[in-house]
Parts: structure tokens; C-alpha cells; sequence
């Protein structure tokens, strides 16, 4: 079997899957200056995408429970970085959706991010970024 065809074995799995996870953790602790946790900007940054969502699909969408959820949006309303709104199909309920200053903050995280990725990617070899480039479709195609 050519290289290309190998099948994964346990040990690159584990070593792809953790390393994934610490670049993740890297990058938010080089831009850990954010006014807001991880799961409230990640929850900003999922709303931030569409339509205003219902709690219980927001918290759906992020993994989490609806307490946890709900726990982090009244945070974020406190702060003003968003607002609920009736929901027009059922008035039990509610949406919610960022406000300016919530998608200004979901900016900010995000260019912090990029600058330290962008740092972190400096500090590798020619060789190794070129690498890393051209494993992008594979690791792309991971999320699909």
C-alpha cells in the first residue's frame, strides 16, 4: 500500500486529535485579553452568523445545555453585547441576537486569534508552513 492509502492508526489519530486541541487552547491563551470567556464568545460569534436564534438552538448549535446557555446570554445582556427579542411564532419564547457591541467584540477575538496563529506560523520553517498550507484541504475536509 503506498503511503497515501495507509489507513490512520490509533497513535496518529491521538496525536492529530491532541494536537489540534492544544493549538486551540494556545491560541486562546495568547489572546486571552478578551473582556469575555470562550463559550460566551463562541456563543457571540455562532449568533453573530445569522438570523437571531432561540436559546435552546443556540445552546444546541455550542455543545452546551440550555442552563449553561442561558447562564451566558444573561451574561452577555448585563454587559449589552445582546438583546432578546419575542419570538413573533411563539410568544413563550424568545430569540436573541448580538448587539453592535457584540459583534464588535466577536471581531476583535478573532483578529487577536489570527495575529497569534499568524505569529505562531512565522516561527515555523519554510518548509513546515508550506507544509502546513498544503495539508489545509484534508483538515478542511475533517470539518465536512
Amino acid at each position: 500500500m503506498a503511503d497515501d492509502q495507509q489507513p490512520s492508526t490509533p497513535e496518529a489519530v491521538t496525536r492529530l486529535y491532541l494536537t489540534l486541541g492544544r493549538i486551540n487552547r494556545a491560541l486562546r491563551r495568547d489572546a486571552r485579553d478578551a473582556p469575555v470567556g470562550h463559550g460566551a464568545l463562541s456563543a457571540l460569534a455562532t449568533m453573530s452568523m445569522g438570523e437571531p436564534l432561540r436559546l435552546g438552538v443556540l445552546a444546541e448549535a455550542e455543545g452546551v445545555s440550555a442552563a449553561s446557555m442561558s447562564r451566558i446570554i444573561s451574561a452577555l445582556e448585563r454587559m449589552g453585547h445582546v438583546r432578546r427579542q419575542p419570538d413573533p411564532e411563539d410568544g413563550r419564547a424568545f430569540l436573541i441576537e448580538p448587539t453592535e457591541s457584540g459583534r464588535a467584540l466577536v471581531e476583535a477575538g478573532r483578529a487577536a486569534r489570527m495575529q497569534a496563529l499568524g505569529g505562531r506560523m512565522a516561527s515555523l520553517t519554510p518548509g513546515q508552513r508550506a507544509s502546513l498550507l498544503q495539508a489545509l484541504p484534508a483538515l478542511e475536509a475533517l470539518v465536512d
